[in-house]
């Protein structure tokens, strides 16, 4: 048995199938920890939908923000971008199927030794604050308010953790957290704007959530996706997986046993 950890997918089916020939992964023994982004911009947003959740109790998925924004369309609360190329789930017979299956994915997923998120994990909170977080916003989207959940979701703020946060400011805070963040300012407040990599900020009040000093102490490596920009990190703790295959870099997953990292670079440039 064997779990391997992939970055953001975004619709690049065929490079994530050849990874998955490559190390002969098995799904009646292995397991595939998704990072988010299953789809969006990339050739096969459809396909990579129906054979992740062909994979069943094989397959870890956790929400992305692409994920959430497609959930979104789905409603009408925005419009489909051609340029996310989503529109042929929005058109696929069994679209009401693969829109309940995604909507019921975790925020967070984890393992006895790591955990995964889309973005991180804010540097406000411990492991168990994370937990709770999550538990909270997936109540809300696996309930009857998770309409009214999407459709306000969109905001940058607030920016920073409060406990006494209620309702939507609560939700927002932890959605941002989970599927946008990438910098922090030195108190720990989101900065939802910055998309750079870290080498090309010339502000020195923002830094990478997983660099801050005073971010609290998870007891588990972090794995995440969502910055293509970074071109892939890893820390101590802290394990970025989204390499830009959509962008016509490469596809990359690690084996958690080996410690190995795998790659497949884009067969073709998306966007």
């Amino acid at each position: 048995m064997a779990n391997y950890i992939v970055g953001d997918i975004q619709g690049c089916l065929d490079e994530l199938q050849l990874l998955l020939k490559a190390v002969d992964f098995n799904k009646d023994k292995d397991f595939l920890w998704l990072a988010g982004d299953l789809v969006a911009r990339g050739p096969k947003s459809l396909e990579t939908l129906r054979f992740v959740r062909s994979l069943g109790s094989a397959a870890r998925v956790i929400l992305g923000n692409h994920d959430l924004h497609l959930l979104a369309v789905s409603l009408g609360i925005h419009k489909a971008k051609p340029k996310d190329k989503t529109l042929p789930i929005l058109e696929a017979p069994d679209k009401d199927i693969l829109l309940e299956w995604l909507r019921k994915q975790p925020l967070l997923a984890e393992h006895d030794e790591f955990v995964m998120c889309h973005a991180g994990i804010s540097p406000q909170w411990d492991l168990s604050t994370a937990r709770k977080a999550a538990r909270e916003v997936e109540a809300v989207l696996h309930g009857e308010q998770w309409q009214w959940l999407l459709k306000n979701m969109y905001c940058n703020t607030p920016d920073y953790w409060d406990e006494t946060w209620q309702g939507i400011d609560r939700y927002r805070y932890i959605i941002n957290a989970f599927t946008r963040m990438r910098f922090c300012f030195p108190d720990g407040r989101l900065d939802m704007q910055c998309k750079l990599p870290p080498a090309e900020v010339d502000s020195a009040e923002l830094t990478p959530w997983f660099n801050l000093t005073n971010r609290k102490k998870i007891e588990k490596t972090i794995f995440f996706g969502h910055w293509a920009a970074l071109e892939g990190y890893q820390g101590k703790d802290v394990i970025g997986l989204d390499t830009g295959c959509v962008w016509g870099g490469d596809l990359t997953m690690m084996c958690w046993e080996t410690q190995k990292f795998h790659t497949q670079a884009a067969l073709t440039v998306s966007v």
